[in-house]
């Protein structure tokens, strides 16, 4: 089971936001997560932005190249990078997506989707044991969004996204935008997909914009988040309880406080959510999270 801890809700510590942050300090943000990748190297500004806002706030890592999916060899050099970066930041979590991305020495900069068979699970079960074990931590698992399916596939996404967590130990970050593009995509239902997703290992959501391409759906980051995602997120509130929430905003990016007032959305959803729910069915965490926001206001 995943050992699910309740940050509250973040944005992503973006490059057009640094000059602020290195003015001001942290405000409207329970938490930030970073790109592991961008703070690869020694120093600079990106780790001078770094340790001010660790200072104020959590940080979480989350990944773009692992590529567990690959079936190249785990990359050790950079799992020890990713390593070394952990051991420095001290995050709360460490992640990455449920994805491929290069073959052979030649990366498609890219998530691409893995076909969903008992083939492919026997595949990244091993490489996800290897690299948390070499992490010395469980690490959480992004579904990504997807734009083509293989034929081959015997189960449903859920259903691998599911038996994946349960098999390795390794958490679920559920990215509500890529369930909705997905779904829209793939013409699959998002409630069969939600209400599939084992909640004892669900510890990190993913809100965001995309991009409406007429005949499909793409997920870009860009702009604020629609009112159809929304609704998939109070369907995941709803499912899951309180879970630390992240607004992703990374194309075109608009100011710091315009970031901060989209991820105030989702609190204040959240809030809504947990003030309809009624006591006796709500869970400990639920219960926990509104005396603390009670307490706080």
């Amino acid at each position: 089971m995943w050992n699910k801890t309740y940050l509250g809700h973040g944005i992503g510590l973006r490059t057009a936001h640094y000059t602020y942050l290195l003015e001001h300090p942290v405000k409207g943000v329970d938490w930030f997560e970073i790109i592991s990748e961008n703070f690869f190297g020694p120093g600079g500004r990106p780790w001078a932005v770094l340790r001010k806002v660790r200072e104020q706030v959590p940080i979480v890592m989350h990944g773009v190249s692992l590529g567990i999916g690959n079936t190249s060899p785990l990359d050790w050099d950079y799992l020890k990078q990713l390593k070394d970066l952990a051991e420095k930041v001290e995050p709360a979590w460490v992640s990455d997506h449920i994805c491929w991305g290069g073959y052979g020495g030649h990366y498609s900069h890219d998530l691409l989707p893995l076909p969903y068979t008992q083939e492919t699970l026997d595949h990244l079960v091993p490489r996800i044991h290897e690299v948390q074990e070499f992490l010395g931590r469980p690490m959480m698992f992004e579904n990504a969004s997807s734009y083509v399916s293989f034929a081959e596939s015997e189960m449903s996404e859920w259903e691998f996204v599911a038996e994946l967590a349960k098999r390795t130990g390794s958490g679920i970050l559920l990215d509500v935008n890529n369930v909705y593009v997905s779904a829209n995509n793939h013409n699959f239902e998002v409630d069969d997909y939600i209400n599939a997703i084992p909640k004892e290992y669900v510890g990190q959501f993913h809100v965001a914009g995309h991009t409406d391409k007429g005949n499909y759906l793409l997920d870009t980051h860009i702009g604020p988040v629609i009112p159809e995602v929304w609704d998939v997120y109070k369907k995941a509130l709803a499912r899951f309880g309180p879970i630390s929430t992240l607004v992703e905003w990374d194309e075109d990016v608009p100011s710091f406080e315009e970031v901060v007032a989209e991820s105030q959305r989702a609190r204040h959803i959240e809030q809504e959510f947990l003030h309809d729910t009624p006591t006796q069915s709500r869970s400990h965490s639920e219960v926990v999270l509104e005396e603390h926001l009670r307490t706080t206001r």
